[in-house]
């Protein structure tokens, strides 16, 4: 007969062997997981780039103004700020798969309306109808466009949850905001590939919405949170944890998890800080990423201008792996690389307000490029592992229903503070010149930069009788 002593070590054992088997199969799971959101980001960024590779067509073969493609980015840009927040809390209080699903069936569907709008000439049958569907249209696009980051966001945080992800939660958000740009050059190739070969131009339309819908399909049958699988990981453990002291209380203890408020999200540490700061850095990206070929082609070539441009661009996709590599090995310490990054650009801007009309093109090209690391890299990293470190705090610890929040709050907040800066570049640029539109960037970021002030000053001289997990 085993004694106590052995029957506590089997137990042991046991459990020891079932965590290892749960974190086998949330290993085997997360490449998976990793590959369809990732192409569920792609593909909103295919189909959301497309439309502006063809704008040209739009106004010469459609017959739509200048001015209702202008609204129409407008309109786009307005619904999916706050579609941003909606869907955040949408994918923490459904099944999130089924939020992105939605988010890529609505974002084929529009793209297949726009298409019959073309097909049978809507304008030209009647100009204020036809305009008023297309951007009726763009005003549901917006919406669903706004699944794929904070949806997304939060499955992958739900899977990647074990020590060694979270170790490395930098690199692989980085690695994984690489979506956007490819969906970006993706449909720019697309479009090329599709005026090339002398087909109508409404294919660079139709073919995003074909393939929302198939990646649509593959999204629905994505397993969300591990815990629906079965698999019990450490957050699990935490909630079981609470819910046995809740029934230990006497207290009564639901089966399913309340997501998190958006007041509740707010109360977190830092995301109301993040998600301002956000919105200024998401405006030095707008106005560079919008107006740079506009202010180069004053002084080169169209093509030297967009080629210059293009570098910018270029530079962002490193961004987000570079912050995120450099912040895993301090320990997390995100707010100080994103300090340390923002402090080069501001120095790079200055250069740029003082001396960007004199400079030649490899000078642009190489300051450029460094521009869009420097902007890229907090971009990208805040809206991904940043925000996945927030959802993480202890008072929401076991709690996987508040990644989606966070990251919609500080998705959207940051996209409605930029669209309202972006109003005064044109004014600043037109009374004052382009040297007073750089030192505006230069305020903005470093405003963002200061609202992080606390956050980077606690990750570098942490209270000496506090253990505190830095990535918190």
């Amino acid at each position: 007969m085993a004694t106590p002593s052995e029957k506590t070590a089997l137990i042991a054992d046991g459990k020891s062997a079932e965590k290892e088997q749960h974190l086998k199969e949330l290993k085997s799971y997360q490449k998976w997981a990793f590959f369809v959101t990732f192409g569920g980001y792609f593909m909103a960024h295919f189909s959301r780039k497309c439309y502006s590779t063809v704008k040209q067509q739009l106004q010469k073969q459609a017959g739509i103004t200048p001015l209702v493609l202008s609204e129409m980015d407008t309109t786009f840009m307005a619904t999916y700020a706050i579609g941003n927040i909606l869907s955040g809390k949408a994918g923490d209080t459904f099944s999130p798969t089924t939020v992105l699903s939605i988010g890529l069936f609505g974002s084929g569907f529009c793209l297949f309306l726009i298409n019959i709008a073309l097909w049978f000439d809507f304008v030209g049958f009647s100009e204020s109808l036809g305009n008023f569907f297309i951007l009726a249209v763009y005003f549901v696009f917006g919406f669903f466009q706004s699944t794929g980051g904070p949806v997304g966001t939060a499955v992958m945080g739900n899977w990647f949850c074990d020590p060694e992800s979270l170790k490395n939660r930098g690199l692989i958000f980085g690695l994984w905001t690489c979506h956007q740009y490819m969906g970006d050059i993706t449909a720019a190739v697309c479009t090329a590939i599709v005026l090339g070969a002398g087909l109508p131009y409404w294919w660079a339309l139709l073919i995003p919405a074909v393939t929302n819908f198939l990646w649509g399909f593959l999204t629905i049958r994505l397993i969300g949170d591990p815990a629906d699988a079965g698999i019990i990981t450490d957050e699990v453990r935490a909630r079981q944890e609470k819910q046995a002291a809740q029934r230990a209380a006497g207290h009564a203890v639901s089966a399913d998890i309340a997501p998190i408020s958006y007041l509740a999200a707010l109360r977190i540490p830092m995301v109301a800080q993040y998600a301002v700061a956000f919105g200024f850095f998401k405006l030095t990206n707008y106005v560079l990423f919008f107006w740079l070929p506009y202010f180069l082609g004053k002084h080169f070539d169209p093509v030297q201008a967009n080629l210059i441009a293009a570098l910018y661009s270029v530079g962002m996709m490193p961004g987000g792996i570079i912050v995120g590599v450099v912040s895993d090995w301090f320990g997390g310490r995100r707010a100080s690389v994103i300090g340390v990054f923002m402090g080069l650009l501001v120095m790079f801007l200055f250069i740029f307000a003082e001396f960007s009309e004199v400079l030649g093109a490899g000078s642009l090209l190489m300051m450029l490029a460094i521009m869009g690391i420097l902007v890229g890299g907090p971009n990208n990293i805040i809206t991904s592992a940043v925000a996945a470190d927030l959802s993480s705090h202890p008072s929401v610890k076991g709690n996987s229903k508040s990644l989606g929040t966070v990251t919609g709050l500080i998705n959207g907040t940051g996209a409605i503070t930029a669209s309202i800066g972006l109003l005064a570049v044109g004014p600043l640029q037109s009374s004052y010149g382009w040297h007073a539109v750089w030192y505006f960037l230069i305020g903005c970021t470093g405003s963002g930069t200061l609202l992080l002030a606390p956050k980077i000053w606690s990750e570098i001289f942490p209270p000496a009788d506090e253990k505190i997990d830095i990535a918190v």
